[in-house]
Order: C-alpha cells, then structure tokens, then sequence
C-alpha cells in the first residue's frame, strides 16, 4: 500500500530527554504498530452537524479505510490534529451521532445531533479542526480510539 502511514499505538512519539534517537517502549518487536491509510481530510458544515470526507488516492488505501470503519464506525469517533508530530487539537464528537458512509474513493462521516447546543458545540469543532488541517496538520481520525485514517486537506 503505497499511500499509507506506520502509527505506533503504545507509546507517545517523543523519545525520553537524554536517549536521542531512542524507541520509546523498548524494541521494535515489541511495539504494537498499525498501518493506516493515508487521505486527503476535509472537514464541512452540514445541517445538524459537520460531514468528514476521507478520500485516498489508490483502490488498496480505500479498500483498507473502508474494511477498518466497517469494524469500528459504532463507537465514538475522535479527530487529533499534529503539527510537527506534537497534537494542536483533538475532537471527540461525544455530543452527535457519527454515520459512516461508502464512497467511492474512501469515505464520509457524517455527525450530526437533533440539540441546538449540541449541533453548535460539533460545528465549532468542525471550524477548529477545518482551520488545523487547512494550516498544514496532520489530523487522524479515529473510532472507539483505534486509528482509522490520516492525512492533510
């Protein structure tokens, strides 16, 4: 898979002061890594809420996004947004209810709550996290916490 990232799941990104160049968490084998599909993100207001569409560019890449939210679309879906591999932000849609949708080159997560305050609090998000990604960051987007795509606007 040629448009994909390595995420290593149980450890921060940062090796501890002293040990430059360390792996943090002991061994390689040790780690529990994931491969994510790598996407263009882009992130817009909706009626009741905000959509998240995730396009890759290459069958495998979509193919995968698609697999993974298949697995996990039922949970809370979370949005972290780094920039230079340190987290700005992070979004987790707790106030709607997250769809997940096919496309034809990934997918489209639609969330969306019937509360006015609730659908005010995810649109805010929505601005937030439009304004990181169009800044250069890296956003991530997750389900239950297990990472399900990344990548830039």
């Amino acid at each position: 898979m040629s448009n994909s990232m390595l995420l290593e799941r149980s450890t921060p990104a940062v090796a501890p002061f002293g040990q430059p160049g360390a792996i943090p968490g002991g061994s390689p084998a040790a780690a529990n890594w994931c491969v994510l599909p790598r996407c263009e993100i882009s992130f817009e207001k909706c009626a009741g809420g905000l959509k998240i569409h995730c396009k890759c560019a290459d069958e495998v890449a979509s193919g995968t996004l698609q697999h993974l939210c298949k697995m996990l679309c039922d949970g809370l879906c979370t949005i972290s947004c780094t920039c230079n591999g340190i987290q700005v932000c992070q979004c987790s849609l707790t106030m709607g209810i997250c769809k997940c949708e096919y496309t034809a080159d990934g997918v489209c997560i639609t969330c969306t709550s019937g509360d006015a305050k609730c659908c005010a609090m995810i649109q805010a998000c929505c601005d937030c996290l439009k304004c990181c990604c169009e800044s250069g960051c890296c956003c991530y987007v997750s389900f239950n916490n297990t990472p399900v795509c990344c990548g830039t606007c």
